[in-house]
Parts: structure tokens; sequence; C-alpha cells
């Protein structure tokens, strides 16, 4: 397996410089047998490592994720965040993105809906664990 460097620049509204840059190692996750195809597995697996950066758990333990949708390479996933003027919606959705790239997805669409409202109903318990409300 390669390691695939991933360069994050701030954009701005936040309290680092706006030129800094920051470098993330990811581990390159195992294609699967068929490298034709992603399966649900992969797609799981990989949001599993995509963080809201306000919390320490991941977007699949949220509840954040409603749907996906794959087709051979192609990935559609549907999903929420915690509140509607959730600052770092672009960035999560940008992280699913590369790491559902990184997993072997050729093509993927991500979009965000709010219907079902998120509620912390939604945080499964290994989530609840994590922030401590199980």
């Amino acid at each position: 397996m390669g390691i695939k460097k991933i360069i994050q620049i701030d954009r701005g509204g936040s309290s680092k410089d706006k030129s800094s840059v920051s470098f993330t190692k990811i581990e390159k996750k195992k294609k699967p047998e068929n490298s034709n195809e992603i399966t649900e597995e992969t797609v799981y697996g990989a949001l599993k490592d995509v963080y809201d950066p306000e919390l320490p758990v991941s977007i699949v333990d949220l509840g954040l994720i409603y749907d996906t949708k794959i087709s051979g390479r192609n990935v559609q996933i549907k999903m929420t965040l915690t509140t509607p003027g959730c600052a770092m919606g672009a960035h999560i959705a940008g992280q699913a993105e590369m790491a559902l790239k990184s997993a072997g997805a050729d093509n993927v669409l991500i979009e965000v809906i709010w219907d079902p409202p998120w509620n912390p109903d939604m945080i499964s318990e290994e989530g609840k664990k994590k922030l401590g409300i199980s």
C-alpha cells in the first residue's frame, strides 16, 4: 500500500494564518479484490476515518451518512450535518470525498441534505461512548 499526501490550505475563517499549510499522511485503503467495483463495506470503512473537526467522532458514528449508492467505482452519498449552519460542512464533505477516492472510487458525488434533521439519537453506541454520553 502506498502513502498519499494531502495538502490542506486554510482559506480563512479561522484563527490560523491564511497562508498556513498543513500536511496529512493518509494510508491508501486496500482496494476490493475485484478492483472494478467499490463495496458498501469499503465506503463505510473510508468514511469512518472522516471526523467532524469539532468532535472526536467519525461522521459514520455521528449518524451523518443517510444513504449510499454504488455503481462500479462511482459513489453517491447523501449525508447531513449536525446543524444547518455548520461552518465546517464543505470541509467535512471534501474530506469524505478524498477518503472515498483514496479507497478506490473514481467519481464521488456528495449531497448534503436536511431531511430528516439530524439529532443526537442518530449517534452510534461507539460514538456515544467516545462523547461520554452512553
